[in-house]
């Protein structure tokens, strides 16, 4: 019992550690762009040595990438094989509005920083298996497809790779707006749109 307490304590101080480096990062990118963001920066901000870092971190873009895993979850439920078209597109949906509210919790200044075309996290051929909404909406099309639930006029990897684009191009804009935008309301309508071309 008191290793198992000993373990909870380490994972505790490890993903403190990992939200004090993450929320440094995020200090700096919304202060001084992501040029500005390096890990040297980082370390001196979150006061942790270049060792530490590394030891949770691959890089300044797998750091990036972390606040994916923050993201409140989706109802698995929803995740459900689709009965028809319709209700594929409403969870397909669910997942990037999900997301959509979470770049507000982040702010503009973070998404102007994390959407560069510098940061790898955004490369899909190097991406990680983390949470992702294009991992997520990419397993449940392999899963609603199999089942024959679902046709579509594209490759699952079209349609993913077109959603993605879709979504970067909507919270560009937001960001180059100021959040003087509806990101949920365009994402809502741009992969909505989208979907009624491609599913089937």
């Amino acid at each position: 019992m008191e290793k198992f307490s000993e373990l909870s304590k380490q994972q505790l101080k490890s993903k403190e550690t990992k939200e004090r480096i993450f929320q440094a990062a995020k200090n700096i990118l919304q202060r001084s762009g992501y040029e500005n963001l390096s890990i040297k920066n980082i370390c001196e901000e979150a006061g942790v040595s270049n060792g530490s870092f590394y030891h949770h971190f691959q890089s300044k873009d797998d750091l990036l990438s972390y606040h994916v895993e923050e993201q409140p979850a989706i109802n698995p439920e929803l995740l459900d094989i689709p009965t028809d078209k319709e209700s594929a597109k409403a969870a397909i949906l669910e997942v990037y509005l999900n997301y959509a509210s979470y770049c507000y919790v982040l702010g503009v200044d973070f998404i102007a920083g994390y959407y560069h075309t510098k940061n790898q996290a955004l490369n899909p051929d190097i991406r990680t298996e983390r949470p992702y909404p294009i991992v997520t909406v990419q397993k449940y099309l392999e899963k609603a497809v199999s089942a024959n639930a679902i046709q579509l006029k594209l490759s699952i990897e079209e349609v993913v790779t077109d959603i993605r684009m879709l979504v970067i191009g909507n919270a560009f804009e937001w960001a180059l707006r100021n959040g003087e935008v509806d990101l949920k309301e365009n994402i809502r309508r741009s992969i909505s749109h989208y979907l009624d071309g491609v599913l089937m």
